[in-house]
């Protein structure tokens, strides 16, 4: 019978993307959760990881306990920019297919009330004049 080997990976700064650190940094400024609890949920290796990306990343200076945000880098504003522009792209995407999902239903009830119209030979659809709303005759 084979043995299952848990095989160890060293990772290094460069397996995580830049995004990715941002996310982490975000979650522990924002929600408060502690070093440990980000390592263990993220699989983080390094001891000293999360800590270094917070001081590079970071928008407060959580060393010196000011509360003012530091100016954030160039590549940090881009970077932020770059992801805001990917999460309007996806729901503008998804707000468009919902729209020609709704078309779509909107031109097929369409179709059934003309069908239904037809073999019944009644009117389905409101016939109002539209000065009937707009004018009152006593």
């Amino acid at each position: 019978m084979e043995e299952l080997k848990s095989e160890y990976v060293r990772r290094t700064q460069k397996d995580y993307t830049t995004a990715f650190k941002l996310s982490v940094v975000k979650e522990y400024e924002t929600r408060e959760v502690s070093l440990g609890e980000l390592k263990r949920k993220y699989g983080i290796q390094g001891d000293r990881t999360v800590r270094h990306w917070i001081e590079k990343f970071g928008n407060f200076d959580r060393l010196n306990q000011i509360s003012r945000p530091m100016e954030k880098t160039k590549d940090q504003q881009l970077l932020e920019l770059e992801q805001k522009i990917k999460l309007l792209e996806r729901k503008n995407a998804r707000l468009e297919k919902e729209l020609e999902q709704k078309d779509l239903k909107a031109d097929f009830f369409d179709m059934m009330i003309d069908i239904a119209e037809k073999e019944y030979k009644i009117d389905i659809r409101k016939n109002s004049c539209p000065e009937q709303s707009t004018k009152l005759k006593k």
